[in-house]
């Protein structure tokens, strides 16, 4: 049976967070420090370290006072923001102040870069008739994201688990994203990098793809290798 609606994830899929060192260099620059390369790396890389870097990798080990609130962080707006700028305060950065600007720096569009194959994927799957969804786990609205970098016009929908109050890979969350398609499950496909979350598509009878979250440099081609599966 031909795909008539695709969902895709957003962080790893199809769009990557700037690295961290770009990411805290960001901010100290706007609130005027003056920090050495050297200093950026070594905290980026303990931001790193410890899971504080949102989009990037989950923690290694999870203070037990966070642990709940790191599994569910995706639930609602507040959760995310008090998991993310808990493990930041954990990190002991020099300038605690900034915490609340590292937080608010990574839900803005200058953060994040598309894939270099995305709006090709979207242009091409858009011109077969199949219809896109956006299914992310996620605390804040990506839609501006979109819009930035002239996406949100190929997207049909977007379900985001902190509107929902539920996460991936919860079929329900999927369930819903088929309604707004109006497509069934075994008409649809899912692409995602989390190997545990985007598999709960299989639940509802979609096939799922897997790509790897990468640098975007490193990953020219991940999402136009898979449009044979996807239209």
């Amino acid at each position: 049976m031909s795909v008539k609606g695709c969902m895709f994830d957003f962080s790893g899929t199809l769009f990557h967070l700037e690295s961290a060192e770009e990411w805290l260099s960001a901010v100290l620059t706007e609130a005027g420090e003056n920090v050495s390369m050297d200093e950026v790396r070594r905290w980026a890389e303990r931001l790193r370290s410890i899971g504080a870097v949102p989009g990037g990798p989950a923690p290694r080990d999870v203070d037990p006072a966070l642990a709940r609130l790191w599994q569910e962080r995706d639930l609602d707006a507040a959760r995310h923001r008090k998991a993310y700028t808990g493990l930041l305060h954990a990190a002991g950065l020099p300038w605690p102040e900034l915490t609340d600007a590292l937080y608010e720096r990574h839900m803005t569009a200058p953060a994040w870069q598309p894939y270099p194959d995305t709006e090709e994927v979207f242009t091409a799957l858009h011109d077969a008739g199949v219809d896109i969804a956006v299914i992310s786990n996620i605390g804040w609205d990506l839609r501006p994201v979109f819009r930035a970098h002239d996406l949100d016009r190929f997207v049909d929908a977007y379900v985001l688990s902190y509107e929902h109050g539920i996460q991936k890979p919860d079929a329900e969350l999927f369930r819903i994203t088929l309604a707004l398609l109006d497509v069934d499950g075994t008409e649809a496909a899912m692409v995602g990098d989390d190997r545990v979350a985007d598999a709960g598509a299989t639940d509802v009878g979609a096939t799922v793809h897997f790509v790897d979250a990468m640098p975007v440099a490193s990953r020219p081609s991940a999402l136009r290798d898979l449009l044979p599966v996807l239209r």
